[in-house]
């Protein structure tokens, strides 16, 4: 599958930019890598149109006097030879430049596998075993968020703790998305965690720390889009400290590992997590706390 690249013709050259995201499947993938490289960039003027589904000649028909009025570059991920051969001619009459993205990385797996890529669209959100995997997942993190559920806390595959407002639920809920079942505890000093979670033996605990300031920060924000404006212990600059400490002791004390979520997106945190756990499925067995 060559790389069709053309020259950017000079009027595309600015600040501005139509970006064309067409897809045979639902484009995900697509927006993903489309906003990493976009982040490399800054104050650029991008505006995106998204088409996803594109499976056909007639569909690419009905989308070519939209590329024609809005001229930009074009970023496609179509697997069907036909599909593909027509976008890169309306992209050639157009003098627009078009990339096919997962090219690249798709000659260099079948070279390493020794095989052609099947070439079915849509086929990574195929109803398979990982994708029913994935679902069960999300209603299990659904399930036990906020330290519900925890008699059934065994069957996760990782318990998220830390005090409120630490990520945990998001961090769940994107972890959730990557086919991980994911449970989440608030440690709160009032109130000690149920025994259980001292107990556990199949999933990977891990806490959540941040920085108190930071905290103080986020809790202050969280009353006040509550129209919380009274003096409470919640965001109290010492209470805030003290609750930190109580927890990372809690950490410490129980060998769980820990992740400083003070600079890191839910993103970052998530991926290391995964690598966390991965590297206890690695190992076969667990390890002592160790802060990243």
């Amino acid at each position: 599958m060559p790389v069709l690249l053309h020259r950017v013709p000079e009027p595309l050259i600015s600040n501005r930019v139509h970006l064309h995201l067409l897809s045979d499947s639902t484009g995900e993938t697509l927006e993903m890598l489309a906003k990493a490289a976009l982040a490399q960039f800054e104050d650029a003027d991008v505006m995106r149109h998204f088409w996803p589904m594109v499976r056909s000649r007639q569909h690419l028909e009905r989308i070519a006097p939209e590329l024609k009025a809005n001229p930009g570059l074009v970023l496609f991920t179509l697997v069907n030879p036909e599909t593909r051969d027509r976008l890169e001619e309306i992209c050639r009459q157009l003098g627009l430049p078009a990339v096919p993205i997962l090219d690249r990385v798709t000659e260099a797996l079948e070279k390493a596998l020794g095989q052609e890529a099947h070439g079915k669209p849509g086929r990574q959100h195929a109803m398979d075993q990982a994708y029913f995997k994935r679902v069960e997942a999300i209603q299990f993190t659904i399930a036990h968020d906020d330290g519900v559920g925890w008699e059934n806390w065994e069957e996760a595959d990782i318990v998220l703790a830390g005090v409120s407002r630490s990520s945990k639920t998001p961090t769940s809920i994107y972890l959730a998305n990557r086919g991980y079942k994911v449970a989440n505890i608030p440690l709160v000093v009032e109130s000690p965690p149920p025994p259980k979670l001292f107990e556990l033996k199949n999933p990977m605990v891990v806490g959540l720390t941040t920085a108190p300031e930071r905290l103080v920060q986020v809790r202050r924000n969280r009353l006040l889009s509550l129209n919380e404006e009274r003096t409470t212990d919640y965001a109290d600059q010492e209470k805030v400290k003290a609750e930190v400490a109580f927890a990372r002791r809690m950490f410490a004390d129980n060998g769980w590992a820990v992740i400083d979520v003070t600079r890191r997106s839910i993103e970052e945190t998530a991926a290391a997590v995964i690598r966390l756990y991965n590297e206890r499925e690695t190992r076969g067995t667990t390890q002592g706390a160790k802060p990243i």
